[in-house]
């Protein structure tokens, strides 16, 4: 679960600041005309990095930080780390603090949303995916913000038709093959947590014949036709000169698991 975890949390980190817009005003209701980046870093008794922060003025001209934590496991002591976050964020930025916790697991989250002790009472709002319909994220124009529809509510579409449908939206706004290859690698990870990676393959298999052949769905996926790549001549020299994991290897170049191991495979045959 750590190493999903980690994944999913670097593919969020890494797409942030394309989805967000979006993301406050579809989701949130906040329209935004001016937002500036905040440090991550707050740190007084402790250190606490949230997963956006960010200082905004809508179009109401309220100024106030935006706190936002994408959470994947149901932690029942989520509203402890909030209240702190908030204490913490008051104190330092002396202005109003809007919270969300965006939930991104497969369940409804049963996570207590308040706290009331004594003379301490808080709250946060909770934002579960699994309740959003994923057609909002599929019209969309961003890959960044159509990947998110693999984690919404399919209503009463199939797995199949959804991923079939969230591929050939990220072909049509992807600019580039490389940038594409990412989006794809992004995609099978935030499958997995919906259990869907068998689906997902299959479903690529299934359509790769009606891709264009510079982005056909196999090479994609690492199994490049004709000359060599220079992705793939990236992975040799990290494979051959350094003393790295596939996953490692995979992460420096861009490219996906399957393209590494497919590559050293084949150097090892050649040896």
């Amino acid at each position: 679960m750590a190493k999903q975890v980690n994944q999913y949390d670097k593919i969020f980190r890494e797409n942030i600041e394309a989805v967000l817009p979006s993301l406050m005003d579809t989701i949130l209701g906040i329209t935004a005309v001016e937002l500036e980046e905040l440090p991550d870093d707050i740190q007084h008794t402790k250190e606490r990095k949230p997963d956006v922060l960010k200082k905004i003025t809508d179009v109401h001209g309220t100024t106030f930080v935006l706190h936002i934590e994408f959470q994947l496991v149901d932690e029942p002591e989520m509203v402890y780390r909030m209240a702190e976050y908030f204490i913490m964020l008051v104190r330092k930025y002396k202005t109003a603090v809007r919270q969300f916790v965006i939930f991104l697991g497969a369940n409804q989250p049963q996570m207590p949303t308040q706290l009331d002790v004594d003379v301490l009472r808080f709250r946060f709002p909770l934002i579960s995916f699994i309740q959003i319909d994923y057609r909002l994220f599929l019209k969309a124009n961003k890959p960044e913000e159509i990947l998110l529809a693999v984690l919404a509510n399919f209503n009463t579409s199939s797995p199949e038709a959804v991923l079939k449908s969230i591929i050939e939206r990220i072909e049509e706004t992807a600019k580039g093959d490389f940038s594409l290859r990412r989006y794809f690698s992004q995609l099978r990870v935030l499958a997995q947590l919906r259990n869907l990676e068998l689906v997902l393959k299959t479903t690529m298999d299934s359509i790769a014949k009606f891709i264009s052949e510079e982005r056909d769905v196999l090479y994609l996926r690492g199994f490049d036709k004709g000359e060599e790549k220079a992705e793939e001549r990236v992975v040799k020299n990290l494979l051959t000169k350094l003393s790295l994991s596939l996953e490692e290897v995979a992460d420096i170049a861009g490219v996906s698991v399957e393209f590494v191991n497919d590559i050293q495979q084949r150097l090892t045959n050649a040896k």
